[in-house]
């Protein structure tokens, strides 16, 4: 699927239009992720990043990756054998 999104000029002079396009695919990516309706490897592929590239675009932008609370992180964890 092809988007047109039409911007004034001005606007286009800060960044290049592949910039502009990036960052909107990451901005999207990460709203898609952050309200669940896209996996991590999905949401990182329509931001044409690694999944360890979206992750760390996630820690930036304050989008938490591991969606539990650190008491319940820790209660898995202490139930894990090594």
């Amino acid at each position: 699927m092809e988007i047109t999104l039409n911007l004034p000029n001005n606007f286009t002079a800060f960044q290049s239009m592949t910039d502009i396009e990036q960052d909107i695919r990451l901005s999207y990516s990460l709203w898609l992720f952050k309200n669940a309706k896209v996996s991590i490897s999905k949401a990182a592929e329509l931001a044409n990043l690694t999944i360890y590239e979206f992750m760390n675009a996630c820690k930036k932008n304050d989008v938490p990756v591991i969606d539990m609370s650190k008491d319940e992180l820790l209660d898995d964890l202490a139930g894990m054998t090594l």
